[in-house]
């Protein structure tokens, strides 16, 4: 264990002498874990909130900047793209530079993109300063984890990366709520505004709380093919996945950028065998935990992320919720994850990863078998059941397959563990949209002619019949300005149970895949390497 033990300094790049696991700690703010933790959870929660926040915000910038439906598309695929692409590389250079250095400069970085966001008065400067808000997130998010990996003792581990994930968790949930809120009673330049005291209050809490931690057999080159060759694998494979619903899944735009991301990908893999220090040495997926808990991440965030984003579109457009009625019916799922991170922590501190990581998995599955049976017409309280079963699922999930995915990891590659364990859920969640949406978009091309004419509505050229597809895809019905109140009516019938059917076999099929990854979840265990941060802490 003496390859990693941790190596500390106070930021300045001078380094002390490393500390044995036992060493008691000085006194004071430096280093103090839990100090710690506050200060990373400061960081971590503004880039989570801007996941979801800015949806709210897209109608109105749309509206404020004149852009078109593409324009304002691009403001949340920039920003996802340029965070998916780098989360990887990113690690790295926490491994390299420190992660204390990458942290606060991410921070930095966030805050002052979205000022800038902020004062744009044109959509391609939004789209901009969004690229870079994701460039810098992903500076920030995996460094956070390697903060936490090299301040926790071991024994204190599970309980850190549970309220970590319950902070992720919350922000993400409560985005559309607080972004609701400020462009209701403020302007949608405020969803971006308030990153700048949070980013000022994260980089103050770094500077005085945070201490650099790295490892004796740090890197001290990079792998720059490397870094190109996935980086190109990673933006071809998700920009595909932005574009399928758009372009169609059979369209030869599609497979040509899903074959050139596994060409790419064959490339850096050849690479990674031959070069001195490469970006990720593929020895680390040897460790069987440590390959499945970054399988289940991909599959934990195809069945949430993909079965969460046809739950938007229920409330809003089939129950006539505001964004923030919305946001607060999903109250449940949010305050469940709160309360039930923190305590998976402990469990799996106790049980080890294997029994929760499976039982939650098996609540995500079941919580949405719940939510395909969802109809027009039911209740709150039903649906809250539902929510919060699923939010009691994911909670041992994102803390234990970040545990083992980290844990599992040298000290030396925790930064590059932990932008897996990112770059897993990013691609997770756009599989789950892609892949969902096209199984949603399938069943109601299937279903609307029929449905439309046994309503006896009168019938629409195949122009029109598409156009009402694509508009009931997100539970819209798509009624012409003029049509009588009766037939209006009708139409909103046809289009609701048309979209929940829809929904309901996309929920089926998230189910399936939670209930696959039960049995990937079966093959994780405790980090192997976990001691090996715990030399940085005593608590």
């Amino acid at each position: 264990m003496t390859s990693q033990t941790a190596i500390e300094s106070t930021g300045s790049g001078d380094k002390a002498p490393a500390a044995p696991s036992d060493a008691p700690r000085a006194p004071g703010l430096r280093g103090h874990p839990w100090f710690t933790l506050i200060t990373v959870a400061v960081g971590v929660m503004m880039v989570a909130l801007d996941g979801t926040i800015v949806a709210i915000a897209n109608p109105a910038i749309q509206k404020d900047l004149k852009a078109s439906f593409a324009d304002v598309q691009w403001i949340t695929n920039g920003y996802f793209l340029a965070l998916a692409v780098s989360l990887i590389t990113a690690g790295k250079l926490g491994d390299r530079f420190g992660h204390r250095q990458t942290f606060l400069i991410g921070v930095t970085g966030f805050a002052a993109a979205s000022g800038a966001i902020g004062l744009s008065s044109s959509i391609a400067a939004v789209v901009t300063f969004r690229v870079l808000q994701g460039l810098f997130g992903a500076l920030l998010m995996p460094a956070a984890l390697g903060l936490l990996r090299a301040t926790f003792p071991a024994e204190k581990l599970n309980m850190a990366i549970g309220i970590w994930g319950m902070v992720i968790g919350a922000s993400t949930a409560g985005g559309p709520i607080l972004g609701g809120v400020l462009v209701e009673h403020v302007n949608w330049q405020s969803v971006f505004f308030i990153n700048v005291p949070v980013g000022a209050l994260a980089l103050i809490l770094g500077l005085l709380i945070l201490r650099d931690h790295r490892a004796e057999n740090a890197p001290r080159s990079f792998d720059v093919l490397g870094i190109a060759l996935l980086s190109g694998a990673m933006f071809c494979l998700v920009w595909a996945l932005i574009k399928a619903p758009a372009w169609g899944w059979g369209d030869g735009r599609t497979w040509a950028f899903i074959g050139a991301s596994a060409v790419l990908f064959v490339l850096f893999s050849f690479w990674e065998t031959k070069v001195g220090e490469p970006l990720i040495p593929l020895g680390l997926f040897r460790s069987v935990p440590l390959s499945a808990g970054v399988a289940l991440m991909v599959l934990m965030a195809i069945a949430f992320m993909g079965g969460l984003f046809f739950v938007t579109f229920y409330l809003q457009n089939v129950h006539g919720m505001s964004p923030i009625d919305a946001g607060l019916h999903l109250l449940p799922l949010t305050g469940m994850m709160i309360v039930a991170s923190p305590l998976a922590g402990v469990a799996i501190t106790k049980l080890g990863p294997r029994v929760p990581l499976a039982g939650g998995m098996i609540a995500t599955a079941v919580a949405m078998y719940g939510m395909s049976t969802l109809q027009a017409d039911t209740g709150s309280a039903v649906m809250s059941v539902w929510f919060a079963l699923l939010g009691l699922g994911l909670a041992p999930v994102m803390v234990g397959a970040t545990e083992v995915i980290v844990g599992n990891a040298p000290m030396e590659l925790s930064g590059v563990a932990g932008g897996l364990q990112q770059a897993a859920m990013q691609i997770g969640g756009s599989l789950g949209t892609a892949v969902l949406g096209a199984v949603m978009a399938s069943k109601v091309d299937s279903d609307l002619a029929g449905n439309w004419k046994d309503a006896g509505l009168p019938q629409l050229t195949p122009a029109q019949l598409g156009q009402a597809s694509e508009a009931v895809q997100v539970g819209v019905a798509p009624v012409a300005k003029g049509t009588p109140d009766a037939i209006a009516a009708k139409i909103a019938d046809v289009a609701h149970d048309t979209f929940i059917s829809g929904m309901s076999l996309a929920s089926l099929v998230a189910c399936g895949v939670a209930t696959v990854a039960v049995f990937v979840a079966l093959l994780t265990k405790r980090g192997e390497n976990a001691e090996a941060g715990a030399g940085a802490a005593h608590i």
